[in-house]
C-alpha cells in the first residue's frame, strides 16, 4: 500500500506562452488543490513568434471556459483555416494544407482513393476542389461550424487561430490569477537540489528561497532547470532541419485578413507570414551554414507586406528534443523540452499536449519512475512524428536550384518517414499510428502538393462505375462550391466581433 502524500506546492519558472498556458490549465483543472507560483522576470524578453496555432487550441480554450469572442477581441486574433506553401516542392507552384476532410467516404474506402484513381487517369481536378476549408481559405471566406446542418460540410468547419502571442500570455495570466496562482517578479540566481537529485528550490535575486515539490520548466531555450541542473541531455536533428537561426519582424497589415497562414520557400529556408487585426507577424527561417544573417535579413525586409513596425530579432536554435520531457520532480514544457521549427504551427500545440500529458500522470510525492517513464515515451512519440512531418516537407521537393535545398532532396531520412514514403508511393496509402497529431488527410495533402506521385491506387477504387465516380465527385465539389458561396466574408466575419464587444471594453 502507498504511502506518499499529495503535492501541495508548484512552482513554474518561467512566463511568456508556455508559463502561462500552463498556469491558467493547472489553477483551472486542479480547483485550487494546490498551491501554484510562477516566476517570470520582465527582463527577460520571450521568444514571442509563436503565433499561429492548429485547431487544438480551441479545446484548450473551451476546456478552461474561455468564451471565443473575448478572446479574439483580446488577443487581435484572427481565424485560420489551413496554411499556404509557395514555392515548396517545385518553384512558381504552391498548394494549401488545409484543416478539415476532403470529400466524404464511399463504401469502404476513402474518398482520396477515388479521388486518386479519377486523377491518375486525367479526369479530376485538384485535391483541393474536395476541401472546403481550402476553398474557402482561397476566397478569403470564414464561418463557424453550422451543426444545426448535419448533412452539409458547414456542420464541421476546423479552424485554428493566428493570435498576438504577447497578448495571449497576457489574457492568460488574467485568468490564471483570478484562480489564485501567484506571480513572483525577478531573476532565478540559484537552484538548490535535494541529495536525490530533485529540485528543492528556486533562489531569487533578492535572496528569497522558493520551494516546491514539482517543477515546470518553462524557461525557454536554457532550460534553467531541466538542462542547466539536471543535466537532462538533448537529441540533436539539425542533420534532418538544418535551419538554425530566425529573423522575426512585425509589419503593417495590408488590409485583408487572409484565413490562412502562408510559408514561402526561400534558397536557404522559408518565411512565414501571419495576419493578425493589428499587424502582420513575419519572419524567415533559414539554415546559417547555407545563407549569412545579412543575406537573410535583406530577403525578409524585401518581402514584407507592409512597413516594418520594429527593427528585425534574431533567433537561434537547433532543432531536437530534450532526452526527458520530465526528469526528476522537472516537468519541461515549451522551448525548454526541444523545439521544432513553427512550419506546421505545432508550438503551441505541444505545451497543450505537454500540461494534458502531465495532468493525465499528475504525480503524488512518491514521483512513481513508472509514471515518468511512461510520459516521456508519450512525449517522444509525438514530437518524433511532428519530425517527420516537417522533415517530408524539405525531402520531398524537386528543387536543387540552390545548395540548400539540393541537400534537403537528398539528406538521408528517419526510417519511420522512409516507410510512409515508400507506402505513399506504391497505391496512395497513408497509415495514422497511435492517434499520432497529423491525420491521413493532413499528410495526403502534404505529399500531393510536394510533388510526390503513387504509382496506383487501392484496388476496390475500380469497383465503382466510371460515370458513378465522375458523378460522385463533380457532386461533391459542387456542393462545396455552394458551400463557399454562402459563406461571410474573413475580414467582414471579424469586423462583427470586434464591433460586438462590451462598451468597457470597446474602449481600450
Amino acid at each position: 500500500m502507498k504511502t506518499e502524500t499529495p503535492l501541495k506546492n508548484i512552482v513554474i519558472v518561467g512566463g511568456g506562452t508556455a508559463g502561462w498556458m500552463t498556469a491558467a490549465s493547472l489553477s483551472h483543472l486542479l480547483r485550487g488543490k494546490y498551491a501554484i507560483r510562477l516566476i517570470e522576470s520582465d527582463e527577460i524578453s520571450t521568444v514571442g513568434v509563436g503565433e499561429s496555432t492548429i485547431p487544438m487550441i480551441r479545446l484548450f480554450n473551451t476546456t478552461l471556459g474561455i468564451n471565443e469572442d473575448e478572446f479574439m477581441r483580446e488577443t487581435k486574433a484572427t481565424f485560420k483555416l489551413g496554411i499556404e506553401f509557395a514555392d515548396w516542392g517545385r518553384a512558381g507552384e504552391r498548394y494549401m494544407h488545409g484543416f478539415g476532410v476532403l470529400g466524404q467516404p464511399l463504401w469502404t474506402l476513402e474518398f482520396f482513393q477515388y479521388w486518386l484513381r479519377a486523377w491518375q487517369a486525367g479526369k479530376a481536378p485538384d485535391l483541393e476542389h474536395y476541401s472546403l476549408n481550402r476553398m474557402a481559405a482561397r476566397a478569403g471566406k470564414f464561418m463557424r461550424p453550422q451543426p444545426e446542418m448535419p448533412n452539409s460540410p458547414l456542420a464541421d468547419i476546423p479552424y485554428a487561430f493566428h493570435l498576438d502571442a504577447g497578448l495571449y500570455a497576457r489574457y492568460l495570466r488574467k485568468f490564471a490569477e483570478s484562480r489564485g496562482v501567484v506571480r513572483s517578479e525577478g531573476k532565478v540566481v540559484e537552484v538548490r537540489q535535494h541529495d536525490n537529485g530533485f529540485i528543492e528550490s528556486v533562489v531569487m535575486e533578492n535572496g528569497l528561497a522558493i520551494g516546491g515539490d514539482l517543477f515546470i520548466d518553462c524557461s525557454g531555450f536554457r532550460g534553467l532547470l531541466i538542462e542547466q541542473t539536471l543535466k537532462t541531455g538533448f537529441e540533436d536533428w539539425s542533420h534532418w532541419l538544418p535551419c538554425d537561426r530566425a529573423w522575426a519582424v512585425p509589419c503593417e497589415s495590408n488590409g485583408k485578413l487572409q484565413p490562412y497562414t502562408r510559408a514561402t520557400a526561400r534558397p536557404a529556408g522559408w518565411q512565414w507570414r501571419i495576419g493578425l487585426q493589428h499587424r502582420t507577424g513575419n519572419g524567415h527561417v533559414y539554415a546559417s551554414r547555407f545563407m549569412s544573417d545579412d543575406e537573410a535579413a535583406s530577403i525578409l525586409m524585401k518581402n514584407l507586406d507592409g512597413k516594418a513596425l520594429a527593427e528585425p530579432r534574431m533567433l537561434r536554435f537547433t532543432a531536437g528534443k530534450r532526452k526527458q520531457v520530465w526528469n526528476k520532480n522537472v516537468v519541461a514544457v515549451g522551448l525548454s523540452s526541444g523545439f521544432l521549427e513553427p512550419l506546421e504551427s505545432t508550438s503551441i500545440h505541444l505545451i497543450q499536449s505537454t500540461v494534458s500529458r502531465l495532468l493525465n500522470f499528475f504525480p503524488d510525492t512518491g514521483f512513481d519512475q513508472a509514471d515518468i517513464d511512461e510520459f516521456n515515451r508519450q512525449c517522444e512519440f509525438e514530437v518524433e512524428r511532428i519530425r517527420d512531418f516537417i522533415i517530408l516537407h524539405y525531402h520531398a521537393t524537386e528543387r536543387g536550384d540552390t545548395p540548400f535545398w539540393d541537400h534537403c532532396r537528398t539528406m538521408d531520412i528517419p526510417d519511420t518517414l522512409r516507410r510512409k514514403l515508400e507506402l505513399y508511393k506504391s497505391n496512395g496509402r497513408v497509415i495514422r499510428e497511435n492517434n499520432e497529431l497529423f491525420t491521413e488527410v493532413g499528410w495526403q495533402q502534404v505529399f500531393h502538393g510536394q510533388g510526390v506521385r503513387p504509382r496506383g491506387h487501392h484496388p476496390l477504387a475500380g469497383l465503382l462505375d466510371e460515370k458513378d465516380l465522375l458523378g460522385f465527385l463533380g457532386n461533391i465539389e459542387q456542393v462545396i462550391g455552394k458551400c463557399v458561396d454562402v459563406m461571410p466574408t474573413h475580414d467582414d466575419f471579424i469586423a462583427a466581433i470586434v464591433a460586438a464587444a462590451p462598451p468597457d471594453t470597446a474602449r481600450r
